[in-house]
């Protein structure tokens, strides 16, 4: 795979409100369309999953849900809202780390969800979701919601296949903020392993690999404004291998961490 000296980050305007049952390769083509473009080979394009799991109908309404007993103890410990805790344990295959609510700060929950992802809460989002108590979980799979959208893509845009990165928000250990990070991937590669090459003095890499599907979501995430309503990016520009890497590959083993 070569290096890239310059790439361009589009953001595709025009996307309305996604409703379960929505077809996001139609909606998401016709948005490219009307910002007067066209996919082009090489292609990647990042999705907010936020406007999958609402074409998915992964979107739940609190009000239907009916707390466990241990739902309504760790509501009492953390000042959350017991369904919100029903759906948060549904989601999780564990819960990790709890830091129970104080005057300066939310309680944190810190869950390993069933996808393997170490995460706050789950994923579980409230913001921009029309309705009063509302939450929209993850997709189910992103890895096949990847692979059908860029088969979607491909079968409305003359062949050309873009590669499909979902992303979502997630903090860091040990670092302030959020990023962006790949939480599904079809077509492109998750990380890149350059062990074995090496380095511009000469040196073999020993460690060296780059998240790549991680690095994409983090600068699609300086257009993906969230109060604009722009869950799409377009990137332009990278090289890329075909590859048939999933999330499994930018999860830690649980043998190679010293934290858990």
């Amino acid at each position: 795979m070569g290096h890239s000296t310059s790439i361009s980050l589009h953001t595709i305007r025009g996307i309305p409100e996604i409703q379960s049952g929505d077809d996001l390769s139609e909606r998401i083509t016709h948005a490219i369309q009307e910002s007067d473009m066209c996919l082009e080979a090489g292609d990647i394009l990042v999705v907010a999953h936020k406007i999958v799991s609402k074409a998915e109908g992964r979107v739940v309404s609190l009000s239907d849900i009916q707390p466990s007993a241990q739902a309504y103890k760790l509501a009492e410990e953390t000042g959350k809202p017991a369904a919100k805790i029903e759906c948060i344990l549904r989601e999780s295959s564990k819960i990790l780390r709890i830091k129970p609510k104080t005057e300066e700060r939310e309680a944190v929950i810190i869950c390993e969800h069933r996808l393997g992802l170490i995460m706050a809460n789950a994923g579980i989002d409230e913001s921009n979701v029309p309705g009063e108590d509302r939450v929209v979980l993850l997709p189910e799979n992103p890895d096949h919601s990847a692979r059908r959208l860029r088969d979607g893509m491909a079968s409305r845009n003359d062949g050309i296949r873009p590669g499909v990165i979902i992303s979502d928000t997630f903090g860091r250990p040990w670092r302030m903020g959020l990023v962006n990070v790949a939480i599904g991937l079809a077509g492109v590669p998750g990380a890149i392993n350059l062990a074995g090459q090496a380095d511009s003095q000469g040196r073999m890499m020993r460690a060296t690999v780059p998240a790549f599907a991680d690095e994409v979501a983090a600068a699609a995430g300086l257009l993906m404004d969230k109060t604009a309503g722009t869950p799409v990016i377009l990137f332009r520009g990278l090289q890329w291998a075909e590859s048939n890497d999933d999330l499994s590959v930018l999860l830690r083993p649980a043998a190679e961490d010293l934290f858990r």
